[in-house]
């Protein structure tokens, strides 16, 4: 686990996909594109969230991911997004991780981050939410596609993945690539100020150091995306959150 590409992860994988690198044996060239590969999908993220001068960042690195991973690697399975060996196991473990982001969040990182700024700025339209079913079930709708799908497949397989090429995808480089991606993660979520986008950098942390735990089970990660944005719109409908 933790980034080992041992047959006693969670999920069953498709590194055997034809073309896909081992990882003692990306040469230099391949890291160095995997290291240029990492470095544009940054100034994307950068681009998008605090400069704004390109379309949001998660369809443009969703596909871009897609596809270099299908090229590159012969197929997804390197990123873990394959059949989990275990629904069971992998729902449980989205859930601890979800429930330790949601705690860390209120326990930790708000009433830490309360000293230095202004709370977190929630996204437009959230404050629709409250008492309006249709409304929240669109939002649970675009929490499910566009977060958890999207962001997952873009943060945590893609950028991980390519980031921790750059290592020959040791054990290092995949808690490097977690640490790094998480930053970014934060830049993702810049609109919601300096207390937001600390408290996005912790939730990519947890879900990255999920998906690392989980022995690279991308669908640990979604899920447990999918459940923390679930609980917030959840908490948003009923107002928990007043």
């Amino acid at each position: 686990m933790g980034g080992s590409l041992n047959a006693n992860a969670t999920f069953v994988r498709s590194t055997s996909d034809p073309g896909s690198p081992q990882p003692d044996r990306l040469t230099l060239a391949q890291r160095a594109i995997s290291l240029a590969e990492f470095l544009l999908g940054g100034a994307i993220v950068i681009g998008h969230n605090v400069y704004q001068v390109i379309p949001n960042e998660v369809p443009i690195l969703f596909v871009l991911g897609l596809i270099s991973l299908r090229v590159r690697d012969g197929g997804w399975g390197v990123i873990g997004f394959g059949w989990p060996r275990s629904w069971r196991k992998t729902i449980l473990f989205a859930l601890a991780a979800a429930a330790i982001r949601i705690l860390l969040s209120s326990l930790v990182v708000d009433p830490l981050t309360a000293h230095f700024w202004p709370a977190a700025i929630a996204p437009s339209g959230s404050d629709e939410i409250a008492g309006h079913l249709g409304v929240a079930l669109r939002w649970l709708l675009l929490v499910w596609t566009f977060a958890a799908f999207g962001e997952e497949i873009s943060y945590r397989g893609y950028l991980v993945t390519r980031a921790a090429d750059v290592g020959r995808r040791s054990k290092a480089s995949y808690w490097i690539a977690v640490l790094l991606v998480s930053v970014l993660f934060g830049y993702g979520h810049y609109y919601k100020g300096p207390s937001g986008m600390v408290d996005s950098g912790m939730a990519g942390l947890v879900l990255g150091t999920a998906y690392l735990l989980s022995g690279r089970n991308l669908w640990a990660c979604i899920l447990a995306h999918g459940f923390i944005d679930t609980f917030g719109v959840v908490a948003l409908f009923f107002g928990w959150n007043n």
